[in-house]
């Protein structure tokens, strides 16, 4: 039986040390320009689970790939997701000061060189997935349209903008899911097709089924765990549970993880259903 949390760390380990090699590679200078790269790098390697680079190796080695062949694109997903998270965090999205457990990257460095932060690590992202040597210039070409097409305005900067329009007038708990699947799920997405371009794969039918179903468990789980409060409903912010009761989210949370298990093709291995597994269970 796959050890899921022991594989998780493993490529966590692997997917930090080789940002860490990326992120090296460019060069500091001085003044403000230092300071950029310094956002840069405060914001990628301050820590999270590397849930999206996970899926990036795990897809990869469901399709038969060589996992060395999916850093490079793992990164990028990873370099995406910090982009995101900074620029989530700015007062004109969601004015967060805090970012697991520390300042956000504007409070850190000023809303300025955030922003910049947040644009050079995007277009980063796709130097890195382009210039991959373990993959050919068609894989890398496809990695990089991928990471465009759920990025974008028909993905996951879409979904913000959505998010932004309505403001927390989402049109039922099916509204929700709508943001949701782009904010969130555009990325998951985004991971499992890589995995499977990184191993020379071209069928994305369960790539898709899998990713859109982990999504939406992950999300519900996330809400599950963060409850909803007063500020919550003062704020507009809108949750899973603005419009399911926890029983009615757990059975939801338990009905997408099932799918994204049963949309697994034949014979992969057993951690992209462990890993389901456990993001619906938030035991880590």
């Amino acid at each position: 039986m796959t050890d899921i949390k022991a594989l998780i760390k493993s490529r966590a380990d692997k997917t930090n040390a080789a940002l860490e090699g990326y992120l090296a590679a460019l060069d500091k200078g001085s003044g403000d320009y230092r300071a950029l790269v310094d956002a840069m790098c405060y914001a990628a390697l301050g820590g999270g689970k590397r849930v999206r680079p996970f899926l990036v190796y795990a897809f990869c080695a469901a399709y038969g790939g060589d996992e060395d062949a999916a850093t490079a694109y793992a990164c990028a997903i990873e370099l995406i997701h910090s982009y995101s998270l900074v620029h989530d965090d700015l007062p004109c999205m969601d004015n967060d000061d805090m970012r697991r457990g520390r300042p956000s990257t504007h409070k850190a460095f000023g809303e300025a060189c955030a922003l910049l932060a947040g644009d050079a690590l995007l277009t980063y992202a796709f130097e890195v997935a382009s210039s991959s040597g373990r993959t050919t210039a068609e894989q890398n070409a496809a990695a990089v349209l991928t990471l465009s097409r759920f990025a974008g305005p028909l993905g996951m900067a879409g979904g913000q903008a959505l998010d932004l329009a309505l403001s927390g007038r989402a049109e039922g708990y099916e509204g929700l899911l709508r943001i949701q699947s782009l904010k969130t799920g555009a990325l998951f997405r985004a991971s499992c097709r890589l995995g499977v371009i990184a191993a020379g794969g071209t069928d994305m039918a369960a790539a898709d089924a899998y990713a859109e179903n982990v999504g939406i468990a992950f999300q519900i789980c996330d809400d599950l765990l963060e409850g909803e409060d007063e500020a919550d409903k003062a704020n507009g912010r809108v949750t899973a549970l603005t419009f399911l009761s926890r029983e009615e989210a757990r059975e939801k949370a338990l009905y997408h993880t099932n799918k994204a298990i049963d949309a697994l093709p034949p014979g992969s291995s057993d951690e992209l259903a462990a890993f389901a597994r456990l993001l619906a269970g938030r035991e880590y």
